[in-house]
């Protein structure tokens, strides 16, 4: 089974767009799980509708690692909420290939349904994730793809982590496991950050987070000031 984990915070209108995708799959054995920040909208009326199991959660390594502690499959899928499901056949050939490379974790390529500057973004982060995944692996948290066995060794998300606790996630596994970029197809991202914050914003956030983490480790007090609910009021 494929344990589908999804941490929310007051996702009415992107959750039903990513479970929609996930209801079309080829692929059915799995289970999708909520894990919810005490949202106040319809966020988790939405996931029972589909049948999700809900618990409590956190945003976003503390939610994330609570869905993995009620998971029930061997494999862990964590999926932000604004993303999509490229195609029927996303979980079938991405599972697949999961398996016969034998890998512990792993990110596949992502695409955004924005602007032609958006895209640019994503192509570049995709290369890069090519380029460094066999030396210094880092993933975006929007989908990234984990056996149960090789989270419950690293212990899961370091929830003292602020910014960037996917990619010390990512790097993390590759010291004791096999971490690869999957080939089979792409994950669509959400380009609402772009849109509410700019591209220049995103842009400087991620080079200070990169310096950040080279000279002084992980950012555990958010310096760069990313903000994780900024669609708290937005329908």
């Amino acid at each position: 089974m494929l344990s589908i984990i999804i941490p929310t915070k007051n996702e009415e209108k992107y959750l039903p767009m990513l479970l929609e995708s996930i209801k079309r799959q080829t692929f059915r054995d799995y289970e999708i799980i909520v894990a919810d920040n005490k949202s106040e909208d319809k966020t988790q009326e939405i996931a029972r509708k589909y049948n999700c199991v809900i618990v409590q959660g956190g945003m976003p390594g503390p939610g994330r690692n609570a869905g993995a502690r009620s998971a029930k499959g061997d494999v862990l899928l964590f999926l932000d909420s604004d993303t999509e499901l490229e195609n029927e056949s996303f979980l079938e050939l991405l599972v697949e290939e999961f398996n016969d490379r034998k890998l512990d974790a792993a990110v596949p390529m992502a695409y955004a349904d924005g602007t032609s500057l958006d895209n640019l973004f994503y192509g570049f982060w995709n290369n890069l994730v090519k380029v460094f995944q066999r030396v210094s692996p880092f993933a975006g948290g929007w989908c990234i793809f984990a056996t149960k066995n090789i989270h419950n060794k690293i212990k899961g998300f370091d929830e003292r982590i602020v910014l960037g606790e996917d990619s010390d996630y990512a790097k993390r596994t590759a010291k004791i496991g096999k971490f690869r970029v999957l080939r089979g197809a792409k994950v669509k991202v959400s380009p609402r950050r772009f849109a509410e914050e700019g591209h220049l914003k995103i842009i400087i956030q991620s080079i200070w987070t990169g310096l950040h983490w080279a000279v002084k480790g992980r950012d555990k007090e958010n310096k760069a000031g990313y903000k994780f609910n900024i669609y708290k009021d937005k329908k």
